[in-house]
């Protein structure tokens, strides 16, 4: 795959966990498309993924949706997240997609869909998020 703005960046620790791998990406639109790999040890008591690292892969959607519309500027915080789960999750390959919605001065507003290997969504959310100029994180 071509460089890309993720090349200029070390891969987050929390990205690692969650298996996260660049799939497909459209800069212009704020678009991407991500693998994750949900692993055993993310099973709840019920055998399924629980949400909470499924919330955590929908959230590692949105962010690099963001990062890609403003080309490296602006990571984000969330001000809220809003999740539906849809169904249960199996251990295995998940695919999330994650879009800009709207762009403005100081919050972005965000969504994110992860699907099973079949194309079954799984979960769904929404997100406003603060723009955090990257300049401005602590190193």
């Amino acid at each position: 795959m071509p460089a890309t703005i993720f090349d200029q960046f070390p891969t987050p620790p929390c990205a690692r966990l969650l298996g996260w791998t660049l799939l497909a990406h459209d800069a212009a639109k704020g678009w991407v498309r991500l693998q994750f790999e949900a692993r055993r040890d993310f099973l709840n008591p019920a055998g399924f993924v629980q949400g909470g690292m499924l919330t955590a892969m929908l959230d590692d959607t949105m962010g690099p949706a963001l990062l890609l519309l403003t080309n490296g500027r602006f990571t984000s915080t969330s001000i809220d997240l809003s999740v539906s789960f849809l169904a249960p999750a199996q251990p295995g390959r998940l695919i999330g997609e994650g879009r800009v919605v709207q762009l403005g001065k100081t919050i972005a507003f965000l969504e994110a869909e992860l699907s099973d290997g079949e194309g079954r969504i799984l979960a769904r959310a929404t997100s406003a998020a603060r723009l955090v100029p990257i300049d401005r994180l602590a190193a």
